[in-house]
């Protein structure tokens, strides 16, 4: 595929992904792209992350991991697209393969199901957060749950949607993939435990660098947003991204994070407990952490809003392209 159409099938896989989703039938049948992925970094991680190996052993196999992560389905999806990427069938069956690889519908529904489930009960709310986020939900009270919702909603609009909406503009459907196979190792393994401290090292690492762009781009879609939403300050919005976003533990979730908190006047982000540890984390934006369900529908109104901007300036770069 010729690159001035990236763009084009970047729009595509956004357009498809937003009316369609992921078809449950589909998922019990043949599983998901980012399943297959994942079954190929559980088999890495069995056969090569031992604990009879040292540390440097480790660090190093998961180097070679990393590389068979990234290689193997990027390699898969430039074969595809020299394969079929010319014809026209060719490309929309690209483009539903490419919508794949973002999330926008599932990430709405399971936050919206958030907001709901908290106007019926706590525990209900807690249920709908669990599956979401990797914190401990029985440590949350009702702001907690929301907070955690609108945070998950944030961080999730960079790496679950921007980041491969971004690379697959510039690199075509191979670049989507090798993002997708980046960010599905950090999650797998990138963690800083006993068994995959040493040996997710690089996933982890390089899941950092490759959602540099990402993270800053969506806080600016969210800043843009917030220009167009009644009740929302763009200003806050960018003063809390250059006030807080440095300070978030991870280089990239405080960039998003700290635009949304901005944008709707809420304190995101601070302590929380992951299983029974407690991780004190900065605070993101400097208003309410008194945060309830309605808060949870103005963050998904944002996000829509932060989504729509980013087609459009996708269309105008498949339009500008194709114009050159």
């Amino acid at each position: 595929m010729d690159f001035w159409l990236f763009p084009f099938l970047a729009l595509a896989a956004i357009l498809t992904e937003a009316l369609t989703g992921y078809p449950q039938v589909l998922f019990r049948w043949i599983g998901h792209p980012v399943t297959w992925i994942g079954a190929l970094i559980a088999a890495l991680d069995d056969a090569l992350n031992r604990p009879e190996h040292g540390e440097d052993i480790r660090r190093a196999l998961g180097v070679v991991a990393l590389a068979i992560i990234i290689g193997l389905p990027t390699l898969a999806a430039f074969l595809l697209d020299r394969l079929i990427g010319f014809h026209p069938i060719g490309f929309a069956a690209l483009a539903i393969l490419a919508s794949t690889l973002l999330a926008q519908r599932s990430l709405y529904v399971h936050v919206a199901q958030v907001s709901v489930g908290l106007r019926v009960s706590l525990e209900e709310g807690r249920t709908a957060v669990g599956r979401i986020v990797g914190r401990n939900p029985a440590y949350l009270d009702e702001a907690g749950v929301s907070r955690a919702a609108i945070e998950s909603l944030a961080e999730n609009l960079s790496d679950g949607i921007v980041a491969p909406v971004f690379y697959m503009t510039i690199l075509g459907f191979p670049g989507g993939v090798a993002y997708k196979a980046v960010n599905t190792a950090d999650s797998m393994i990138g963690h800083k435990t006993e068994r995959h401290g040493a040996f997710g090292w690089a996933s982890a690492r390089f899941d950092d660098l490759v959602n540099l762009p990402a993270s800053r781009l969506s806080a600016l879609f969210l800043v843009l947003a917030a220009a167009t939403m009644r009740g929302a300050s763009p200003r806050q919005a960018v003063q809390a991204v250059f006030r807080d976003a440095q300070h978030h533990r991870s280089p990239n979730a405080g960039w998003p994070e700290a635009a949304t908190a901005g944008a709707l006047g809420l304190a995101l982000n601070g302590p929380k407990v992951y299983g029974n540890t407690r991780v004190n984390d900065a605070t993101m934006g400097n208003g309410r952490r008194d945060v309830g369900p309605d808060d949870i529908d103005r963050a998904l109104a944002l996000y829509v809003r932060a989504l729509t901007i980013q087609a459009i300036i996708v269309f105008i770069a498949a339009l500008g392209l194709a114009l050159l």
